[in-house]
């Protein structure tokens, strides 16, 4: 199965997108980190303003190593920005430090989406990497055994699929929650100027395309194994 052209077509695909995609939002993070904020606040600066905007007192923005690190933890309610996004002064660092923001203010007030996500953590964690193989032993076992034993376990490896396939698509409307409350606030607090809001805007777009390929992707993914599984029933 591992040695199926279409496969590997696939994956091919979904690798070759995703380096695009992937490439297009570096470049546009490195354009934007060049236009200077107009009241020289750092990222660290304002994520602390956005949370104290929203009233929220229990959750801390720390720095973090790394390029495109950024991320909230709302295990330990902490804003991680990477070392440039949390010093620089810039258009980029500023819409990614409100993103994240955005998901600490998402965690404070129960978005549903993101409770969701975080219930599912995880078995994604644990099934993204086994799923295709219990699918894939599954068939073996069912073309070697000439019985439905096989294909019930693949069903079952497709079930764990299905479910990290499910979280790629609960992310999307987390992820654009996010950078919407983060534009949202930026542009009421007037927060930037309007280059400087446009460029915020224009970087957590691309940001949100990430997560749209790996959605896409995760569905191929499914679609074919599910057709595998399905054509090989007996």
């Amino acid at each position: 199965m591992m040695y199926d052209p279409i496969y590997w077509i696939i994956l091919g695909a979904i690798a070759l997108v995703s380096w695009a995609v992937s490439s297009k939002l570096k470049s546009k993070f490195e354009f934007y980190s060049k236009v200077q904020l107009r009241n020289g606040m750092s990222g660290a600066e304002i994520a602390e303003k956005m949370l104290a905007d929203h009233g929220i007192r229990d959750v801390r923005v720390i720095s973090t190593e790394g390029r495109l690190t950024d991320h909230y933890n709302p295990a330990d309610k902490t804003v991680n920005l990477s070392e440039a996004v949390y010093n620089e002064r810039n258009a980029a660092a500023a819409a990614v430090a409100a993103h994240e923001c955005g998901h600490a203010v998402q965690h404070a007030q129960a978005y549903s989406m993101l409770t969701l996500r975080s219930q599912m953590v995880p078995v994604v964690n644990i099934g993204s990497g086994l799923a295709p193989w219990i699918i894939i032993i599954g068939i073996m076992m069912g073309a070697a055994a000439h019985s439905g034993f096989g294909f019930y376990i693949a069903i079952a490896g497709l079930l764990v699929m299905a479910v990290v396939t499910a979280f790629s698509f609960v992310t999307l409307p987390v992820e654009y929650d996010a950078s919407n409350r983060a534009l949202a606030w930026l542009k009421n607090k007037n927060m930037l100027s309007q280059q400087e809001y446009a460029g915020a805007e224009d970087a957590l777009k691309w940001a949100a395309r990430t997560y749209v390929v790996a959605a896409i992707g995760a569905a191929a993914t499914l679609l074919y194994w599910a057709m595998q599984v399905l054509g090989n029933r007996r």
